[in-house]
């Protein structure tokens, strides 16, 4: 009878512990339990990332700068890119899409602007972190002192003023907007999927300022990026600032593609508008040429079809890029300012189009 009692107890000890969220009783053949997920770190300085003075962002051993071919439109924000691999790990190539990343991969990505004194002031950094516990990716945002000495987690977004110079060195007042978590996740969701968007094979497939070679080339060499074809040969988006190298279709598409198409994609937050902007989109429809706006509401201006050929300024494609007005703007995240560059390439492309 006692030793019936005492079996009693133990059993309802293990029941216990489980309910309160420890680990019960286990027997010997029981499995391991799964690996703990990924913690964010209050302060950016606790990750160890950068050596010396942490605005400088020189990277310690094992975080690996990086750049694109085109990058997103941020209010002319000065950006550096990093990624973070697990000691012994690469990645993958993948032909479409972000290169693979093993599990506990961060990317690094950091925005600053430059000041009247043509000073570089950075804003925030946001992480983007392959959580071994899950699989799936989870972001955080790190917002900037003052003092400049380091960033601080922040969840909820922000408002930064800032006076900034533009690529012209003309003067800009803004209120900068930090996003928070669940705006960055509008950007970075395909098929309810958090990803990356930006470190696409075909993006990084540049030769760096100050480099000899091909980054992805680089990386394989130093056993940091698995698979890339032997021949060498890997799609490269063109860069959308050189007319040199590259057709106006070539770097309006590519433009489209860097600051839309996340969201204007199948399985993107903007699917049900049915205007896909991928580099590779052949359908004149779904490029919205002579399409008639599924759900832009007041934000279209009056005006009836996404891109009439021949007609950019009764685009509507055109007339939301040039706006800041809420509701009409496009992209709707990410910047306050007008980015005439950006704006004059498009109306200089869809002007081209024969009507």
């Amino acid at each position: 009878m006692r030793k019936t009692y005492i079996l009693g107890s133990i059993l309802l000890f293990c029941i216990s512990l489980s309910l309160i969220g420890g680990q019960g009783c286990k027997n010997k053949g029981s499995k391991a339990s799964p690996q703990k997920g990924f913690v964010f770190k209050e302060k950016l300085s606790d990750y160890g990332f950068f050596k010396d003075k942490l605005s400088a962002l020189a990277p310690n051993e094992g975080v690996l700068p990086y750049d694109i071919s085109t990058a997103l439109f941020t209010d002319y924000a000065v950006k550096d890119r990093f990624i973070v691999l697990p000691k012994g790990a690469a990645m993958k190539y993948t032909t479409a899409g972000a290169l693979d990343f093993p599990d506990s991969t961060i990317i690094i990505k950091n925005f600053a602007y430059t000041n009247e004194n043509h000073q570089k002031v950075m804003i925030e950094t946001r992480l983007l972190v392959k959580d071994p516990g899950d699989k799936n990716w989870k972001v955080m945002n790190y917002l900037w002192n003052k003092e400049q000495t380091d960033a601080v987690k922040h969840i909820t977004g922000a408002k930064v003023p800032i006076t900034l110079l533009d690529n012209e060195g003309n003067k800009l007042l803004t209120n900068y907007q930090v996003p928070n978590t669940n705006d960055c996740k509008r950007c970075h969701i395909k098929d309810d999927v958090l990803i990356p968007i930006g470190p696409k094979a075909r993006n990084l497939n540049i030769t760096l300022t100050g480099q000899s070679g091909n980054q992805l080339k680089a990386w394989a060499a130093k056993g940091v990026l698995k698979g890339l074809p032997d021949t060498g040969i890997v799609a490269a988006l063109p860069n959308w600032a050189d007319p040199k190298h590259f057709s106006l279709d070539q770097r309006a598409r590519a433009y489209l593609d860097v600051n839309c198409a996340h969201c204007h994609t199948k399985g993107g937050d903007a699917y049900n508008t049915g205007l896909f902007l991928e580099y590779e989109q052949t359908n004149s429809n779904h490029l919205g040429i002579n399409k008639v706006p599924v759900s832009a509401g007041g934000g279209a201006g009056g005006l009836d079809y996404d891109i009439i050929p021949g007609n950019a300024t009764h685009s509507i494609l055109y007339y939301r890029m040039n706006s800041t007005e809420p509701g009409t703007a496009m992209p709707e995240l990410a910047r306050t300012v007008i980015h005439k560059e950006g704006v004059q390439l498009i109306r200089d492309w869809i002007n081209s189009m024969k009507k």
